[in-house]
């Protein structure tokens, strides 16, 4: 059975008229509220709603995954007068909840509790810091004669996220160890330090700001503690590990260190990753394919011919979490018995499987798979990473991180010195103002991104991953074409791989019976004309502004109703 929070069902019903954060002081005194266990978790669980969704993690976009919907940061269409992400209504829900904790007389929900507002006061603010970098911290409820505190300047980034480290520490000391996949826990506090620190640290690191070892140094740590102490482990029964750990309708514990809970069934908690997976013609992009290694270990860029290669050619023998993520020939979906072959549906041909599960959760807003926030592989690669950039990596480093997600895929190991001694041009493209200085680990730290890139994708993180990298110019088509499957010219192509076509491609009238035709120029774009690679976005250029766009802009209303305390990012 599904793991629900029920308490917050209630308390949304309770306020469906009425702003969370005014309902203490209108409706029910602290001093009454704030009294037992359970009010505090039902509080507290009003919070899990700012954890990432479904919808918007899988549906991100870039260089690796694009759709017919591309996103503000990718369009371009990010502006100060409609900015909606400086919100501080959960905030004041978190310091008001901890303002009043001493309320409880029941020591250990006290503690609890605690820790979970810990947890979720830097969960926002790391946010914040991603979007806006400098953002005001506020640690206590504002009331409207705090005049001081409501026009106060935009502290540092730097202060920030150590208060964001700090809060984390705390939660990390006092949040329960048990295991859960739907509430905060010991080690998902864990898991969020080793990411908001690895953010820090690189983002320091590629944009020039000081003090990138720290936080590096404080990713490592938080890793290192989650690896050797939580008991988390890669999920790996069965025959396709990979793809059954992102369809399965319950998350698998064994890896899922917090997920959101979805119930269609009996809840109507559902999303629609699946459903927008073919409505908005999601696609992966053919730079993206060209990170999966061959299963031998061997680069696919290395082979003569690449370039070239159609899907048949391309898709085969490769590392197998490319056919547990990307419709490969031989694709049966959950449930069925029948092949289900590439019709090209997507923009770029390569239609994304990860995360579909049975054809009855392919309707809008009718998926119930649910959503993993956190998971151990990407501490593991979050681990490999710090040590990476810091220079101190070690093999038996890539042995308990890197290494286990490779056997899981049942690929070759990770080698630090063959990784350092032969750099792969490929990514050395795709990653172009990685530190150069840094030449003992370039190779493995490159490495390290192709796995980050093939294990984690549309799961979120990808743009955020370009951002820190100081990469955010290699997400648009005016630096790389959003390319997909090669296609040679007009012709039938079978696309299972049995031996009989599947897709007619042509230029003026279809000469065959088959089911799916596509027409160049109007249902597919290629490269070249009428032959060449599958092109998404032909027609229009997404540009990088290098001086802007790493941040979103401040709401225009805000920096006036501060008196102009509240400065603008750089070129907003």
């Amino acid at each position: 059975m599904k793991h629900f929070h029920i308490l917050t069902v209630l308390l949304l019903a309770l306020l469906s008229s009425c702003d969370l954060t005014l309902l203490p002081e209108d409706k029910i005194s602290p001093e009454i509220f704030f009294s037992s266990g359970q009010e505090l978790e039902l509080w507290t669980n009003q919070f899990y709603t700012i954890l990432d969704g479904a919808d918007a993690a899988a549906g991100q976009t870039g260089d690796d995954n694009v759709s017919r919907t591309m996103g503000a940061v990718i369009s371009g269409t990010r502006t100060a007068a409609d900015e909606s992400g400086w919100t501080w209504t959960r905030l004041r829900a978190i310091n008001y909840c901890l303002q009043n904790m001493d309320n409880c007389k029941d020591d250990a929900a006290k503690t609890r509790y605690t820790g979970v507002c810990y947890f979720f006061r830097a969960y926002f603010y790391f946010q914040k810091v991603q979007r806006y970098g400098n953002v005001p911290w506020y640690d206590q409820v504002l009331n409207s004669t705090d005049d001081e505190l409501l026009y106060k300047v935009r502290d540092d980034r730097g202060f920030v996220m150590d208060k964001v480290m700090e809060d984390l520490d705390n939660a990390i000391a006092i949040l329960p160890s048990t295991k859960s996949i739907s509430t905060v826990t010991k080690w998902s506090a864990l898991a969020l330090k080793s990411r908001a620190a690895l953010y820090e640290g690189t983002f320091r690191k590629y944009h020039g700001l000081p003090d990138a070892d720290k936080y590096l140094t404080l990713a490592a740590n938080a890793a290192t503690d989650f690896i050797d102490n939580s008991g988390y482990a890669l999920y790996s029964e069965g025959a396709e590990p990979y793809r059954d750990l992102f369809c399965s309708n319950d998350a698998k514990s064994v890896e899922v260190v917090l997920a959101r809970i979805y119930n269609f069934t009996d809840l109507n908690i559902s999303h629609g990753v699946q459903f927008n997976i073919s409505n908005n013609q999601q696609g992966f992009t053919r730079r993206y394919m060209n990170h999966y290694l061959m299963k031998d270990g061997t680069r696919f860029t290395d082979k003569s011919g690449y370039l070239t290669m159609t899907y048949l050619e391309e898709t085969a023998d490769r590392d197998p979490r490319m056919a547990q993520t990307v419709l490969c020939p031989g694709y049966i979906q959950k449930g069925n018995t029948d092949v289900s072959p590439n019709t090209l549906l997507a923009m770029t041909g390569y239609q994304p499987i990860k995360f579909v599960a049975d054809a009855a959760q392919g309707g809008a807003s009718k998926g119930y798979v649910d959503w993993p926030l956190f998971r151990a592989a990407e501490v593991y690669l979050n681990y490999a990473e710090a040590k990476a950039e810091l220079g101190t990596i070690t093999q038996d480093d890539l042995t308990k991180s890197v290494n286990k997600i490779r056997n899981r895929a049942k690929m070759s190991n990770l080698d630090l010195v063959t990784a350092n001694a032969n750099i792969d041009p490929f990514l050395s493209a795709c990653y172009p103002t990685i530190d150069k200085s840094n030449a003992i680990n370039r190779g493995v730290i490159l490495e390290i991104r192709r796995e980050r890139t093939v294990e984690m994708a549309m799961e979120g993180q990808r743009q955020w991953d370009m951002f820190r990298w100081h990469e955010g110019a290699q997400l648009v088509n005016q630096t790389n074409k959003y390319f997909g499957c090669y296609i040679p010219g007009p012709g039938l192509y079978d696309m299972t791989g049995n031996g009989s076509p599947d897709v007619e491609i042509y230029v003026t009238n279809p000469t065959s019976t088959l089911p799916v035709k596509k027409k160049i120029g109007s249902d597919i774009f290629l490269s070249n004309g009428a032959s060449g690679y599958i092109t998404a976005w032909p027609n229009v250029e997404y540009t990088w502004d290098e001086k802007r766009d790493y941040l979103w802009p401040l709401p225009s209303s805000e920096i006036i109703l501060s008196n102009n305390i509240l400065t603008q990012n750089p070129s907003w």
